[in-house]
């Protein structure tokens, strides 16, 4: 057992005592573009530029390279969305140690492949379930089992001690104290970590936790009390769909004064591509949680010193795809439409002309049953140059003599056609 009851600044210092020379001291580099959104100096903290692309290694090393020799021996295990195994991966490469990670079938598949690159034969990777707590359920069962060492993603005091020294680089980089730092948030770790070092060592601080959406376990736990299970989980953020707040992380964060926020999953689309077009930064979903909610949903004063935490870049390329569409929805430029044409010559021809207008775009188009003999729905997506566009556009389908029914974001016949 470890000694280690809580976490404070002193345990997070000594953390970074021993991850000196084992992670990378990341760059923190000033953003001209989120500067100009909010009329701050924001800069942003590059740990996708980490030794495993992501902050996750070094909670990992901090919690493994503590465990006693015989306890290595036996083994870890590890439940992950992807970026804590990476870590755990390296940790046990470095540390000589062996380990499996068990990881969700919704991480992609360049997470995987990265774990194992990563740890070599020191490692196995497992998928199981859909989503971390399965994965968390394996794992914890795997533990019980086999005597091996169960290395929490966020939920331990030592992992949150790792998490916790990039707030220390972050002012030691800065050469000042920060007015704000934003940092992303699933299960807690990092937010535990940041603030509990900026609350004793730097407590004028403002200190803003981003959740996605659909995955706002933290806010949830922070209102109810006490860490509660979501209902419902969008895992599009994969590095921090997580369902149920940590039991360790919970009251650090509660105690840190720390605000909580939420940003919607299409605005975190719309913030990746501004990283990569813009800034040259690969950034995964969790990884663009802090940049997206500014001058959205998180408000700064002019001219005030702004930290945003860039947590990782382990971003799959094939997901770009999907991305671009989330964007564009949230945006109000994609949309999508049932409209039944009659099968007759000219009907599609008279949708272009009548309804379509000069600057809209059809980007999907397929019939959805053929079985009807005067009558042919079909499936159509479309992109329009300015949300105000769709004004005028329903008023089209509207005086059109053509059965059209709009396909709202979120709804079931959404889910089941796209």
């Amino acid at each position: 057992m470890h000694d280690i009851e809580t976490v404070t600044a002193a345990t997070i210092e000594k953390a970074a005592e021993r991850l000196a020379g084992v992670v990378t001291r990341t760059p923190l580099e000033p953003s001209a573009r989120l500067s100009s959104r909010v009329d701050a100096q924001v800069w942003v903290k590059r740990e996708d530029l980490q030794t495993v692309r992501s902050y996750k290694i070094r909670g990992a090393y901090n919690f493994i390279v503590q465990l006693d020799e015989d306890v290595r021996a036996r083994g870890v295990v590890c439940a992950s969305a992807g970026n804590h195994a990476q870590g755990v991966a390296y940790a046990c490469r470095r540390l000589g140690a062996t380990g499996r990670v068990y990881v969700p079938g919704t991480t992609p598949r360049q997470k995987r492949e990265r774990i194992a690159t990563l740890g070599g034969a020191h490692i196995e990777v497992i998928v199981v379930g859909e989503t971390y707590e399965d994965a968390f359920a394996a794992a914890n069962e795997d533990a019980q089992r086999t005597g091996a060492t169960l290395v929490p993603a966020f939920d331990d005091v030592r992992t949150v001690a790792g998490q916790g020294t990039v707030a220390l680089e972050v002012v030691e980089q800065l050469g000042f104290v920060p007015d704000v730092v934003v940092v992303p948030v699933g299960g807690g770790g990092l937010l535990a970590g940041v603030g509990s070092w900026l609350r004793e060592r730097h407590p004028e601080v403002r200190i803003v936790g981003v959740e996605p959406a659909g995955a706002a376990c933290m806010a949830a736990a922070l209102e109810a009390g006490h860490p509660v299970r979501l209902p419902e989980l969008d895992s599009f953020v994969d590095g921090a769909a997580v369902r149920e707040a940590g039991a360790v992380t919970y009251p650090l964060i509660h105690e840190s004064g720390a605000e909580l926020t939420a940003v919607a999953e299409g605005a975190v689309c719309t913030e990746m591509l501004a990283m990569y077009q813009s800034d040259g930064i690969i950034a995964e979903p969790a990884g663009a949680l802090a940049a997206a909610s500014l001058g959205t949903v998180v408000e700064v004063e002019p001219g005030q010193t702004v930290v945003c935490l860039v947590s990782g870049g382990n971003n799959d390329v094939s997901r770009y795809g999907e991305i671009l569409e989330r964007s564009l929805m949230h945006e109000g430029l994609k949309h999508y439409f049932l409209v039944g044409f009659p099968q007759e010559p000219g009907a599609l021809r008279r949708f272009l002309e009548q309804v379509l207008g000069p600057e809209d775009d059809i980007t999907r188009f397929e019939y959805v049953k053929r079985t009807n003999r005067e009558l042919g729905p079909a499936l159509v997506g479309l992109e329009i140059a300015r949300p105000s566009d769709l004004a005028g556009l329903l008023a089209r389908m509207d005086a059109s003599p053509l059965q059209v029914e709009r396909i709202e974001p979120g709804s079931p016949l959404f889910h089941f056609l796209l």
